[in-house]
Formats: structure tokens, C-alpha cells, sequence
């Protein structure tokens, strides 16, 4: 779905965009300065099958790259979109 449009929520530590059906959103934590642990992400059932979950994802870790930061997969949802997109494992830690 490209033509979402992602917002980061800096102070609630998501990536969100809102769907037909409502908000999806990726969740993430700082462990260290240097560090982006992608946790959560969450679609709306009506909305998943359309790359909702994939955009929010390579949002995320356009952002951790242009930061300068690793990312950390913990969400499985994220860990098996890297394994679809092995372009993207290069900020993975």
C-alpha cells in the first residue's frame, strides 16, 4: 500500500497510519541510544493482506537507518517480513 501515510509518534514509540478500518501501528523500544527493537505491529483484520503491515515496517527501519541506529526484531510479524526482504537486514543487529 504505498500510498499510506506512516507518522512517527516519537513519544509513544510507533509508527502509525490510519486504514479503513482504523489505526495500525509497529511499537518499538530504545534499549540503548544506538538501538531500535521493533516489538508489535498490529493491522486491523479487515485491512491485513494489503502491505499495511509492510510499509509500517519499512518505515521503521528507514527511520533506525537514517538515525544511524541497528534495529532489533523481536515483533515475529517483522522477523518474517526480514526473511521476504533480505535488502532490509542491513541495520538488523
Amino acid at each position: 500500500m504505498s500510498d499510506l501515510d506512516v507518522e512517527h509518534r516519537e513519544n509513544a514509540r510507533r509508527f502509525t497510519a490510519r486504514t479503513p478500518s482504523g489505526l495500525a501501528f509497529i511499537s518499538y523500544a530504545e534499549p540503548d541510544e544506538a538501538t531500535i527493537d521493533l516489538q508489535h505491529t498490529l493491522v486491523p483484520e479487515a485491512d491485513r493482506g494489503r502491505g499495511i503491515g509492510g510499509t509500517l515496517v519499512r518505515t521503521a527501519i528507514q527511520h533506525a537507518r537514517e538515525e544511524g541506529k541497528r534495529v532489533i526484531a523481536t515483533c515475529p510479524f517483522v522477523k518474517a517480513w526480514l526473511e521476504r526482504n533480505p535488502d532490509q537486514r542491513d541495520v538488523i543487529k
